[in-house]
């Protein structure tokens, strides 16, 4: 994150991959479990119901990094989804970049500063609060 002119560690600095995994299994189980509450326990298994989750996901992350910064996993672990040029992240590149998460391939593919091809797609970066 040098590159970029974030600090190397504490808040401000680039999210740790396990940061991250753990924020994305949060927000999966949480996902899961709204999708259940929601479409019943059809979600747990085969067939259309068991997309439901992954709707949920991309509704959830996609609204609450342009509201907040983050999605609920991201909040709970105190991490940041921001800008580059410092605006806001609004909620056409949330969705963006929420749809490319759930492509799985493009935040498997990242630079050397750790911006996933989801990031560098829209312009933003997760880092630690």
């Amino acid at each position: 994150g040098a590159r970029l002119g974030v600090p190397a560690d504490g808040p401000g600095s680039v999210a740790s991959w396990g940061r991250r995994i753990l924020a994305l299994v949060i927000d999966w189980i949480a996902s899961l479990l709204v999708a259940s509450a929601l479409f019943g326990s059809g979600v747990w298994g085969q067939g259309a119901a068991a997309w439901a989750p992954m709707g949920v996901f991309l509704v959830e992350a996609a609204v609450l990094t342009a509201l907040v910064g983050g999605s609920f996993g991201q909040l709970a672990l105190r991490l940041a989804v921001v800008r580059l040029d410092g605006r806001p992240v609004n909620l056409l590149q949330a969705l963006a970049r929420t749809a490319l998460i759930c492509l799985v391939v493009p935040p498997l593919v990242f630079n050397r500063d750790n911006r996933g091809l989801h990031d560098l797609a829209v312009g933003t970066i997760t880092l630690r609060r």
